[in-house]
C-alpha cells in the first residue's frame, strides 16, 4: 500500500507524522486528529481516502497529497474538503500525483468529466441558458462521444 511505502519515507527523514487508514479504531480517530491539529512538530497526516471520510477537520492543514485516485471523484473532493473547513485561514494547495498515460491518468480525466457533467447539470436546473430537455439531450450526446 502506498501510504507504507511513505511511512517508511517519514520515518527514513526523521518526520513526526500520525497515520489514519482502515486499521485504526473509531475510538482512536478523534485523538489522532487532535494530535495533528494541536501539536506543531506533526506536520504530516497519513489519510487513508475512505478511512478519512466524514467528519474530519484539518484545519491546520494546508496541503492536500492525493496519491490514489479513486473512481468515484468526489471521494476525492471530499478527501481535499477536509482542510476546506471553517476556521481554515491558509490557501490550501491540492496535490495529485499522477503517473502521465496511466490507469489513475484516466481515472483522473473520467473523474474530472463527471464533475463537469454535474456542474453542467445544476446549472441547467438552476436556470442556465436553454431548457433543461434540451440541455440533457446535449449532455448526453456529448458524454456519448456523438
Amino acid at each position: 500500500m502506498m501510504l507504507d511505502l511513505v511511512e517508511v519515507l517519514m520515518t527514513h527523514l526523521s518526520h513526526r507524522y500520525v497515520r489514519l487508514d482502515g486499521s485504526v479504531p473509531m475510538a482512536d480517530r478523534i485523538g489522532l486528529i487532535d494530535q495533528f491539529n494541536t501539536d506543531p512538530d506533526i506536520f504530516v497526516f497519513l489519510i487513508s481516502t475512505r478511512a478519512g471520510g466524514l467528519g474530519i477537520n484539518l484545519t491546520s492543514a494546508n496541503v492536500v497529497i492525493v496519491h490514489d485516485i479513486d473512481c468515484n471523484p468526489y471521494n476525492d473532493k471530499q478527501a481535499e474538503d477536509r482542510c476546506h473547513r471553517v476556521g481554515q485561514t491558509r490557501t490550501v494547495k491540492v496535490i495529485k500525483l499522477i503517473s502521465r498515460d496511466s490507469i489513475e491518468d484516466c481515472m483522473l480525466r473520467l473523474g474530472q468529466k463527471k464533475l463537469k457533467l454535474e456542474q453542467d447539470m445544476t446549472a441547467a436546473e438552476e436556470g442556465g441558458e436553454g431548457s433543461m430537455p434540451e440541455n440533457m439531450a446535449s449532455l448526453l450526446k456529448t458524454s456519448l462521444g456523438l
